[in-house]
């Protein structure tokens, strides 16, 4: 791994998430989440020269890493669109999909994007910076309510109502620009031992929020089932109770709610079967790359059913 690769963003899972899928050498993959490269280069160094890569990733800055290599092409779009932007390349089916979920270390570390909890800048968020909505409309716009319900459900906090209430209240004095004036509101309602572990959670919360991250996976999960082959792999890591919910469930039931639906005989009918059990980072990797210890990798092998 380069050295650019590293400070960029360091690939969690690298050889488990890959070895996921299962790779044919002159098969045609996906990495939906393209970053510094790390897991797309792993991808091509299984490929022959018949194989083929398309890599999606929205942020310009991730864009300039694309790979140098004739089997590879980087689509600069979120992949909530998978389907149409392969289609636009003329690729209808794929042998595997990857997915690495979340923010990038380059994202984290980069004080202006707004994402880091260290630094004070303004509020942005915004992993496609064409964006139109940012963490500043989130904090200010947002009503009480829709604060609340994004506060617990992406960010698991108990407290989201006094969270919700204490922004509302001091956004009437004056507009929350930056990161630092929203430490200073919110960190009163965190343990102070505990304070970044829970800072980290609010602004996963609002990020989530600004990029749309889970009506996205939603989309990227549907489409998966339309164009892997029987027998192709999905193979996702996740970093957070919601996005791993999701993931477990599409892989066991084709949907995110409820029971899958069974014909007169009992029999279900579902897109992908479960592979193997859940992965998660040793503690030699967390050791060396602390932003894995949430990291959960689910794969699912598609099925012949028709979807």
């Amino acid at each position: 791994m380069s050295k650019q690769e590293q400070k960029y963003h360091v690939p969690v899972l690298l050889k488990e998430t890959v070895d996921g899928l299962n790779i044919k050498p002159d098969g045609v993959y996906v990495d939906v989440t393209f970053g510094g490269g790390g897991h797309s280069k792993e991808i091509l160094n299984r490929l022959d020269e018949n194989g083929r890569l398309y890599a999606f990733d929205q942020d310009e800055d991730a864009v300039k890493n694309a790979i140098d290599d004739p089997r590879f092409t980087l689509i600069e779009a979120n992949f909530a669109n998978i389907k149409n932007y392969l289609r636009l390349e003329g690729v209808k089916e794929v042998d595997g999909i990857l997915a690495d979920l979340g923010i990038s270390s380059h994202q984290i570390n980069k004080p202006e994007r707004g994402f880091s909890t260290r630094y004070d800048e303004d509020l942005d968020m915004r992993m496609d910076k064409s964006a139109d909505l940012s963490a500043y409309d989130v904090v200010n716009n947002y009503s009480e309510h829709d604060l609340r319900r994004i506060f617990s459900q992406y960010g698991d906090l108990r407290n989201a109502g006094t969270l919700a209430r204490s922004i509302v209240k001091a956004r009437e004095d004056a507009p929350i620009k930056t990161t630092g004036q929203l430490n200073e509101i919110v960190s009163k309602h965190f343990p102070k031992l505990k304070l970044n572990k829970f800072l980290a959670k609010l602004y996963q919360a609002i990020r989530i929020e600004v990029n749309g991250e889970i009506e996205a996976l939603k989309k990227l999960l549907e489409q998966s089932a339309k164009i892997i082959k029987p027998g192709g792999r999905l193979s996702v890591i996740s970093y957070h109770s919601l996005e791993d919910r999701l993931v477990k469930r599409f892989i066991r039931d084709g949907q995110f709610e409820g029971q899958p639906e069974k014909d007169m005989y009992g029999n279900v009918s579902v897109p992908f079967k479960k592979v193997g059990k859940l992965i998660v980072p040793d503690e030699d990797e967390i050791k060396q790359n602390p932003r894995a210890r949430s990291a959960k990798l689910r794969i699912g092998e598609r099925t012949n059913e028709k979807f």
